[in-house]
């Protein structure tokens, strides 16, 4: 298959770091390439590269050759942060289409088709509706159709599959294996060793920055260990006093249109020390019930219960002590990190914000945390946007967990995580629940995770409570 892209003896340092080290990459026509390894191992960095963008004040050495500007299409882990939320699905592609000129018949039509090649077939439904108003995996294949529209030759693919449920999940897959039917190189960023299995012609394993390994999906990577983790507990029993509860909690989504019911009377309890992962399909309204808890989505009837008593809907009615006891962690850590501060001080002002400690305490037990979650010091003086994914993931739980929360609401924190990280927090998680009777509210598509970490595990479905058990 002849070369599309080629990245060749690729060095790139930024702050005295080495973030990768004579890496060589060729993307073909028509084939699927894996970049792979723990997080932090330079696999979005070499991504990245075949866009032209690095890091700010990067030092790059090393060549990288396209077939020109526009010929690289990029799909993020997070589709919504490149989608515009004011404006319909269709209005950004036909905008694009109509680049090319022609009739508004011949835009849609060219829409119509960039869309079903991205394996949306149903175009009216998506051309009406605003990213919020699709599912993360519709989001998906939205960027991918408008990649298309935009003439890529190459499409680099972040974490795509992540964070979505199993039919979801394998909408991607074949939306992803029809572009690559249609002639068009992927270079695919991912920890799904199904998806990869599934789609990759060749897996190259990045570590530290190098590549130390490149052929075979099944050879490359070893099979995953069964996931165990310490002290399992039984279930708690119905006797024991709710820490977090919901009652009758019917949520709401605003649209220009109205509002759109997103949770129909759900009611659940999590008691002291207890895990309940919340599961479903995506669009379910699991993370609707996690910001609910939080207090970051108001618009909803019903009652949260913070050891009895009711939560402030608002986070900004809440108390002091409400913020602390009830702490979130987002699924995109980026979005909810300041890009202009290290790490460490953003990590440390919770502390200092909720539980009254001065500064330099504060950066101690945050560089502590940090530490007992795999993040050296040195990393955590950088800004976020050096650091990798699954490191600001680590960031983010360390910094609720400088709160001293009562009730950790996780939604899917593990899902960009390469499987040796993903088993360390869970089993911090695990210890935090033994020690400081910690209860969690786990939202997550990991069936294996849910299964090891959970007491009970509640299923949503179209908003409704299907099971707990």
């Amino acid at each position: 298959m002849k070369p599309v892209a080629e990245v060749e003896g690729l060095r790139v340092e930024l702050a005295g770091t080495t973030l990768v080290d004579g890496v060589s990459l060729t993307a073909r026509a028509g084939r699927i390439t894996a970049l792979v390894g723990p997080s932090g191992s330079g696999k979005t960095t070499t991504g990245r590269a075949l866009l032209g963008e690095f890091p700010a004040g990067a030092r790059v050495y090393g060549r990288v050759d396209t077939p020109g500007p526009g010929s690289v299409g990029y799909v993020p882990q997070h589709p919504a942060a490149v989608l515009n939320p004011a404006r319909h699905a269709g209005a950004l592609l036909q905008d694009i289409a109509a680049r090319q000129g022609g009739t508004r018949r011949e835009i849609r039509d060219r829409v119509e088709h960039a869309l079903r090649r991205a394996q949306l077939p149903d175009a009216e439904m998506v051309l009406r509706r605003y990213p919020h108003q699709l599912s993360g995996g519709q989001q998906q294949r939205v960027v991918i159709a408008q990649a298309l529209l935009l003439g890529a030759k190459v499409i680099v693919a972040d974490e795509p599959t992540t964070g979505q449920d199993p039919d979801t999940k394998q909408g991607i897959v074949k939306a992803l294996a029809e572009v690559a039917h249609q002639g068009i190189a992927l270079v695919l960023l991912s920890h799904d060793r199904d998806a990869m299995r599934e789609l990759a012609d060749e897996a190259v394993l990045l570590r530290d920055g190098r590549v130390v390994d490149r052929g075979p999906v099944d050879e490359v990577l070893p099979a995953p260990a069964r996931l165990v983790l310490p002290n399992p507990r039984a279930a708690v029993g119905p006797a024991v006093a709710a820490r977090i509860a919901v009652r009758e909690l019917t949520a709401r989504h605003r649209t220009a249109q109205g509002t759109v019911p997103v949770l129909h009377g759900v009611t659940l309890s999590v008691a002291p020390g207890e895990c309940l992962a919340v599961t479903g399909r995506s669009g379910s309204g699991k993370t609707t019930l996690g910001r609910c808890l939080a207090g970051l989505h108001s618009a909803y009837d019903g009652a949260a219960l913070l050891d009895g008593d009711p939560l402030p809907r608002s986070l900004r009615s809440r108390t002091r002590r409400e913020l602390a006891s009830v702490q979130y962690v987002f699924q995109d850590p980026r979005a909810a990190f300041d890009e202009h501060r290290p790490v460490l001080d953003q990590v440390a002002r919770t502390a200092v914000r909720l539980r009254g400690a001065d500064r330099d305490t504060a950066r101690r037990t945050a560089a502590r945390t940090l530490g007992e979650l795999g993040l050296a010091e040195e990393l955590t003086l950088r800004p976020p946007g050096a650091l990798s994914g699954g490191e600001l993931q680590r960031a983010a739980l360390a910094r609720a967990l400088l709160a001293e929360p009562e009730v950790l609401v996780c939604d899917e924190i593990t899902s960009g995580l390469d499987a040796a990280t993903r088993d360390a927090i869970l089993t911090r998680l695990a210890v935090l629940r033994e020690r400081n009777a910690l209860s969690l509210v786990f939202i997550t598509h990991d069936g294996a995770a849910a299964e090891a970490l959970a007491d009970r595990i509640a299923v949503l479905d179209t908003g409704r409570l299907v099971t707990c058990r």
